[in-house]
């Protein structure tokens, strides 16, 4: 009998030690599954860019934001996926302030002569406005109403004509290299 005795005990011992260790795992997967993701390398939506006089600006060099102004649900989703088709940078999506009256396209920015402004511009077509007016948002800043629907053929690019500042999506790492384009 004692030797009976002793191999239940060192199986009681043996599962005793089990049972911490699975409790041991289970509580530290659970502080890993919980505790929040690290994110030091956040990117911005875009990154201010100095444009010297004379420099040509292109699609891919400026972020762009579009708030709907108008009742049609989606109306900024879509246009944002018109720009960046476009080439242009996504910046933020929202809706315009409840008593904003944009019938069809508005840029709303501090700076009309900015080069990102004109080309944004030539991409709204003869009938979107630039007004002097913040909007919080990133880039070049588009207010769509109703009556917008398509962007039209814009201009390739624009030309500078003083020292500016835009708005540029982020440099992109290469995957392979690690190389900032």
């Amino acid at each position: 009998m004692p030797a009976l005795a002793l191999a239940r005990f060192r199986s009681a011992i043996t599962l005793g030690v089990l049972a911490v260790l699975l409790m041991v795992g289970v509580a530290w997967g659970w502080g890993a599954v919980t505790e929040p993701f690290t994110s030091s390398d956040e990117v911005p939506v875009c990154t201010p860019t100095d444009i010297p006089a004379e420099t040509k600006v292109y699609p891919d060099q400026v972020t762009v934001s579009v708030a709907n102004a108008g009742t049609r649900e989606g109306l900024a989703g879509r246009t944002m996926q018109l720009f960046t088709e476009g080439g242009f940078g996504e910046g933020g999506i929202s809706n315009a302030p409840e008593d904003t009256e944009v019938p069809f396209a508005e840029i709303w920015t501090d700076d009309p002569d900015n080069p990102g402004v004109r080309l944004v511009k030539s991409y709204l077509g003869k009938r979107a406005k630039v007004v002097r007016r913040e909007s919080g948002l990133p880039g070049v800043n588009v207010v769509v109403g109703d009556d917008f629907v398509e962007l039209a053929a814009g201009r390739k690019a624009v030309q500078s004509d003083q020292d500016s500042e835009i708005c540029s999506p982020p440099a992109e790492a290469d995957a392979d290299t690690g190389v900032v384009d």
